[in-house]
């Protein structure tokens, strides 16, 4: 027998945010190595960032200049990269405490 997997549902705009890193090193330009996708759930809606490095400060950095924008989500939903999972992205919950970080693949 297989494992079942269930879809995630979203029900409303900004409920689940997902973040993740498009590797350009072989495309550098200006500098710029990385680039950060920030898609809402429920639309499909992407905010994308350029980013010079995986560097956690840098990517926390992006993700709060975004919130502003369109408000926290209540799940911010990442991989399991080390970027992702350092104590920078965890100080986000400082500014926003009600934030939920989820790691894992959707």
């Amino acid at each position: 027998m297989g494992i079942v997997v269930r879809p995630i549902l979203s029900e409303d705009f900004n409920t689940r945010r997902q973040v993740d890193l498009i590797d350009y090193q072989t495309n550098e330009a200006n500098g710029y190595k990385y680039i950060m996708v920030y898609q809402d759930h429920l639309t499909k809606f992407c905010v994308l960032r350029p980013l010079t490095s995986k560097r956690a400060a840098e990517i926390a950095y992006q993700i709060m200049d975004i919130f502003p924008l369109f408000g926290t989500p209540a799940i911010l939903q990442s991989d399991n990269g080390a970027e992702f999972t350092a104590l920078v992205i965890n100080e986000l919950k400082l500014i926003w405490p009600d934030l939920k970080l989820v790691h894992g693949k959707p």
